[in-house]
């Protein structure tokens, strides 16, 4: 039974939802060789959005995934956002204290998880607020299979649909994450989902017949927004578990590939491949290769242009919303930009909010594509504003053509990979070792994965700086900290460049420690 049309007439679809109805068959999602339709897809969505509500949810209320890459993303999130909820996606690799905290942070009532994921809360023994919680695979004791979740409910579309949002977590300087808020069951999803597209026509992402590869983690707000928006523009998914260089290249030619999300590491990685593997494999059939996430060195930049074209567009961009976009002929024009924003878009102010001139550097105010709060933090929320600019703490500059360029990543934050580590939770990680007297933690910058987290640690007496004890300290963060947030080095410093009130100078810190050698030092004075 298909699912009865969400919007009047039989017109181009604008949407997944219409797409169901218009072309049911079109092919929406390709994972380890199983195949969903368009109309078996949204047929699902529309079982779980009305189960949803015959549970009770209503408009504002949460629906969380703690899950890998999987089809069962969108069945969620689409079925979420056409009842008015919010989809809040936690990251996978979270331990289990960190992804219960999002969960109770965020409300959520409904929590479903992947395989990896339910069997880790339920061995962690977390009690997650969740009232209804469902598991991809074999259910925990007080979990239910994600098959019951939609199970004996109507395909047809719900009455009354109304757009629900994703609430992405960021985290803050006190690396607690911050649900992104936006104001939701004010529009038609029709209308919501329109945005979407016409953010993807900005890349020059415009045609209903493509095919997209997903090869980033869906829990972030880049890699998912884009391929759901490619969904809505009706075309294929081609969904990778996770990043393999050679398997990219395999499925862009066997699938012809039209557009992908990808991350500076995703380059560095294809281009180290064999250069008889890079020739050998058709890529002809892309159209449109976005990226962001981390900085991108401009010699790396070259490389994939030369072999792929121009078609590599650039954006800064976060949770919060899109900052600037650099077309390939932008960025070949001017190197390492960033993109030109419209006129009043984007703003470098000072300290003191005053705007500043050409070629000065300040912090980067921008016009957040929505209005959006950070749930439960007020202060925060009314600190990135001014008027109605708000920023998310970058440093850089513009030109005299009004070209965009960063010059330093939002306060103290990592970008590993694409993904965010906050300093401040990896050192409060390690600073309850016994070893450890004090600890600055930093990014270094790699040809690999953008940036590489250090650790820079002061001893307590009595420990001596080695191998051995960096062994420790590695097993000791294994037990608190997600893989992606582990230090990949960890030095040795025998006084911390701090101010008179405390303050961690990491500048100096940057500055010591931007070799790879690992080394025990002496910090410069702080004054």
């Amino acid at each position: 039974m298909q699912p009865t049309n969400p919007s009047s007439g039989n017109d181009a679809a604008r949407n997944a939802y219409q797409w169901a109805v218009v072309d049911p068959d079109r092919v929406a999602l390709i994972q380890h060789e199983e195949e969903t339709t368009f109309g078996e897809l949204i047929g699902r969505v529309n079982l779980i959005s009305n189960h949803l509500r015959d549970l009770g949810l209503e408009a504002g209320d949460v629906v969380a995934g703690f899950m890998d890459n999987d089809p069962a993303y969108w069945a969620v999130s689409l079925a979420a956002q056409q009842v008015g909820l919010y989809y809040v996606p936690i990251n996978s690799h979270l331990k289990a204290d960190e992804a219960e905290y999002i969960v109770a942070n965020s409300g959520a009532k409904v929590l479903v998880a992947g395989p990896a994921q339910a069997a880790l809360l339920h061995a962690a023994g977390t009690a997650t607020g969740a009232v209804h919680r469902y598991a991809l695979a074999e259910a925990p004791p007080d979990w239910m299979p994600y098959a019951e979740l939609g199970r004996g409910y109507p395909p047809a579309a719900p009455e009354n649909r109304v757009a629900g949002a994703i609430m992405g977590y960021t985290s803050g300087t006190t690396g607690r994450p911050k649900g992104v808020k936006r104001q939701v069951g004010q529009e038609s999803p029709e209308a919501a989902t329109q945005r979407t597209l016409d953010m993807l026509g900005s890349f020059g992402l415009a045609s209903s017949n493509g095919v997209h590869l997903v090869c980033s983690p869906l829990y972030h707000a880049a890699p998912a927004g884009f391929a759901t928006g490619a969904l809505h523009l009706g075309h294929t998914l081609v969904i990778h578990t996770k990043f393999d260089a050679a398997q990219v290249l395999a499925d862009i030619e066997r699938h012809s590939v039209t557009n992908s999300h990808m991350v500076p590491t995703h380059f560095h990685r294809l281009l180290s491949l064999p250069e008889e593997i890079r020739q050998a494999t058709d890529t002809s059939s892309l159209e449109v290769v976005v990226h962001a996430g981390a900085p991108c060195p401009v010699s790396l930049k070259r490389r994939m242009l030369a072999w792929w074209g121009p078609i590599i567009w650039e954006y800064l961009g976060a949770t919060e919303g899109i900052v600037a976009i650099a077309s390939p002929s932008e960025w070949a024009a001017h190197p390492g930009t960033l993109g030109r924003p419209a006129a009043g878009a984007v703003q470098i102010l000072d300290e003191l909010g005053v705007e500043q001139p050409a070629r000065t550097s300040g912090r980067i105010f921008f016009k957040s594509t929505m209005p959006f709060e950070y749930l439960g933090d007020a202060e925060k929320t009314e600190a990135n504003r001014f008027g109605d600019l708000v920023t998310v703490g970058d440093l850089g500059l513009l030109d005299e053509e009004g070209y965009l360029f960063m010059q330093d990543r939002r306060n103290d934050l990592i970008l590993s990979g694409g993904a965010n580590v906050y300093p401040a939770e990896v050192e409060q990680a390690l600073i309850d070792h016994p070893a450890v007297s004090d600890v600055g933690v930093i990014g270094v910058d790699d040809d690999e994965w953008g940036q590489v987290v250090v650790a820079v640690i002061q001893l307590n007496p009595g420990f001596s700086a080695g191998d051995d004890l960096r062994a420790e300290l590695d097993g000791f963060a294994r037990t608190a900290l997600g893989s992606y947030k582990r230090p990949k080095r960890i030095e040795f410093l025998e006084e911390f460049p701090r101010t008179p009130s405390g303050k961690l100078l990491r500048r100096q810190l940057r500055d010591l420690y931007s070799s790879a050698a690992p080394r025990t030092a002496t910090a410069p004075s702080p004054l």
